[in-house]
């Protein structure tokens, strides 16, 4: 598992500890009752039980043994609890149902309240202004795009080419988006609030205006998040676009965002109203299910309509419609789970349900915000190190901000709980450290791995062979993986430890036994340290580097990784040697700087040396005018004179300088031009001969030697 992936799983699962921990804490912590409130007959028959007399002789008359009267506890609790909740959840429905038969009657009821309410003014006089209000907002934000036209035009030519231009596109239509939702609520509730109203009409009247002020500004956010082609703010508006995704889905989810923004906060105010008209709690929460019940309707429409146009864009996307049943089947499970009056379970539900997607959609618009100037994309590209920073600043945002809304839904107070001394506080206490030592660690490390990844992106780049950058991006590439793994285990281990230490773990003993065992396995493994310490000094002391052919005894091959006991040397032939750091010995790096190939070649004894030599000094000059050879001739092909003289040769020697590794392709080069340039010359290369001379003809003399070789000796 990757450490990011860890970091992300122990955050969560921290969170939703901190929370159960709050809510049994709370639970367990009752409100005391003053003594002196208490009846004198009470407070006499507490005073007889605080007697040791009394409380031995109870003791001795009433108390089983300790385990059976834990074991009987334990049962007596958990079954007086599943039964209680049974109750609770029986008389729940059953109020339900008592409460359905009196629904119309009571709306009934409201709604004439409402109408006396407004016979005393008048209905088409609460109307009217009631509509003007509306027209007075859409009027005031119409007159601030009129005034803001040069402000858009600006917004709208801002290049997107680099990141400071998107970032200060991003926060100028945001800015804008705010401005519109500002005006529209000056100019509606504003002109509302300026005229004396009756009590319950203003209470009515400024619910709807908020709600309406609530949708515009979920319309002003999908517009500024999802950009879509209708929503012609700006030129070319698509450019401007946060969240990644196509036109048409674009438009989707604007859509559907202002749907849902419409159905909650026109249900949820009308809900309230009825509730100050009169209507009975039951109700109330009858409405409040069927509200709910609508939503769920609308997001399986989301859901599957999403699935449909995954289909639709793909030729085969099986994965779209089980996908797209499973999420229904969560979202039914969840409306039955608020039915059932379960509602910490369900909030529950809904924080491990939508704090993953919000996090993956969170790390996609900052990605594209943020990508490299020039690229479409950074899915191709190491992200920065400011990227990774946002975006994992905003994922602990997102995170303590579920936690601190499940904390709300779930009625936890961590300032009173965290005022006591009781285990529950103490472990949440540790809890909540926990928490945040995970999101900082999260945080630098992504930063550091972050930084280490682009270093090794930028190593990866092609240069001059054996120029000093050339050589820095070897030992790059070299150093930094081996720094990224140790770095990331020293930031899990400390991180860990200081967790336990938060949660109480005294960590003392353990860094202690952790040294005696450590301590231990060196002696135990002395070869183990032996190869990693001699891998050290071999980087420290830059003897090899990735992609280099390197030598020691019997092994030779090309650098292909390292660990921290061991290299990875590929040869040339195929096979690949894994060789332990403390086996190397003496190495012999054939790839730094330069060689010296030396050439050899026998002539025949009649040969012009005069003229070898001018025609070695320019096949030299041929090679080095060679575009494929001469960025790897440092020196060019030169006679050196002769080597030796041999049986039958002259031993010529040649010699040249080129790059590591060129020298094998430059010499098979160099031999085919001397080959033809010797023929073409006159000058022959020497081979083993057997000359045969004798008086008289030569063939007869050969064929009596060959008769006095065959002849069998005679015996004595």
């Amino acid at each position: 598992m990757r450490l990011t992936a860890v970091f992300r799983a122990m955050v969560m699962a921290l969170a939703v500890l901190v929370l159960g921990l709050a809510g049994a804490a709370g639970a367990a912590a009752p409100t005391p009752v003053p003594s002196a409130e208490l009846p004198g007959q009470v407070r006499a028959l507490l005073d007889l039980l605080e007697d040791p007399v009394v409380r031995g002789w109870l003791a001795e008359r009433r108390a089983p043994p300790v385990a059976a009267a834990s074991e009987s506890a334990t049962e007596a609790t958990s079954s007086a609890y599943l039964a209680s909740r049974l109750a609770a959840l029986r008389g729940h429905f059953q109020a339900l149902a008592d409460a359905l038969p009196g629904l119309p009657a009571e709306i009934e009821r409201a709604i004439g309240i409402l109408l006396l309410e407004l016979e005393e003014r008048g209905l088409l006089s609460v109307l009217l202004p009631i509509l003007g209000f509306g027209v007075l907002g859409f009027g005031a934000e119409w007159l601030y795009r009129r005034l803001t036209a040069g402000v858009r035009q600006w917004i709208g030519a801002i290049p997107l080419e680099t990141v400071n231009g998107r970032l200060r596109a991003v926060v100028a239509r945001f800015a804008f988006g705010l401005g519109m939702v500002a005006s529209f609520a000056l100019g509606s509730t504003g002109a509302f609030l300026a005229f004396d109203w009756p009590i319950l009409l203003k209470e009515i009247v400024l619910a709807y205006l908020l709600a309406v002020v609530a949708t515009r500004f979920a319309m002003v956010l999908g517009r500024f998040l999802f950009a879509p082609p209708s929503a012609l703010m700006f030129a070319n508006v698509e450019r401007f676009r946060i969240v990644p995704m196509s036109n048409l889905a674009a438009v989707f989810w604007l859509r559907r965002l202002q749907v849902v923004a419409t159905w909650l906060a026109f249900g949820r105010v009308t809900v309230d109203i009825l509730g100050t008209l009169g209507v009975s709690p039951e109700v109330r929460q009858v409405l409040d299910y069927v509200l709910l019940l609508g939503l769920l309707v609308i997001g399986i429409e989301i859901v599957w309509r999403a699935a449909g146009s995954e289909r639709a864009a793909a030729a085969v996307r099986s994965g779209s419609t089980l996908r797209a049943a499973l999420v229904t089947a969560a979202l039914v499970a969840l409306w039955l789970v608020w039915i059932a009056g379960a509602h910490a379970v369900f909030w529950l539900a809904v924080f491990i349900l939508a704090v993953p997607p919000a996090i993956g959609v969170t790390q996609r618009s900052v990605v594209h915000i943020l990508r490299p100037p020039g690229a479409e994309d950074a899915t191709s590209n190491v992200p920065s190190v400011l990227t990774v920073s946002i975006e994992r600043g905003a994922r602990a945002l997102l995170i303590i901000g579920a936690v601190v809304l499940l904390a709300r839904a779930w009625q936890v107070d961590f300032v009173s709980l965290t005022m006591q001394d009781t285990l529950f506080t103490r472990l949440l206490r540790g809890a909540l450290s926990a928490v945040v030592i995970a999101l900082v660690a999260d945080f630098v490390w992504s930063a550091i791995k972050t930084l280490i990844d682009r270093k090794l992106f930028e190593a990866q780049g092609a240069g001059a062979a054996d120029s000093e950058d050339a050589r820095h991006r070897a030992r790059l590439r070299t150093l930094l993986p081996i720094l990224r793994n140790v770095l990331s285990i020293t930031v899990l281990a400390v991180a860990v430890m200081m967790a336990l230490a938060a949660v109480g773990v005294e960590i003392g003993p353990l860094i202690a036994g952790a040294g005696v065992v450590g301590v231990a396995i060196g002696f135990g493994a002395q070869t183990l340290v032996k190869d990693i310490f001699s891998g050290v000094f071999y980087l420290i002391d830059d003897a090899f580097r990735v992609g280099e052919y390197i030598q020691s005894g019997s092994y030779k091959g090309t650098v292909e990784s390292f660990s921290l006991r061991s290299i990875k040397l590929r040869h040339h032939r195929g096979p690949l040697y894994t060789v332990p750091f403390g086996e190397l010995g003496a190495v012999q790096n054939m790839s730094r700087d330069w060689v010296i190939d030396k050439l050899t070649i026998g002539l025949t004894y009649n040969t012009d040396l005069d003229k070898v030599k001018k025609i070695v000094k320019e096949i030299g000059k041929e090679l080095a005018n060679d575009p494929e050879f001469a960025p790897h001739i440092i020196e060019p092909l030169k006679m050196q004179g002769v080597d030796q003289f041999g049986d039958y040769a002259i031993q010529v020697r040649m010699k040249m300088m080129t790059r590591p590794g060129e020298q094998f392709t430059i010499r098979r080069k160099a031999y085919a031009l001397l080959k033809k340039a010797f023929d073409a010359n006159g000058v022959q290369f020497a081979f083993p001969t057997v000359q045969v001379a004798g008086n008289g003809d030569p063939q007869g003399a050969a064929a009596r030697q060959v008769l006095a070789a065959a002849k069998p000796p005679v015996a004595e």
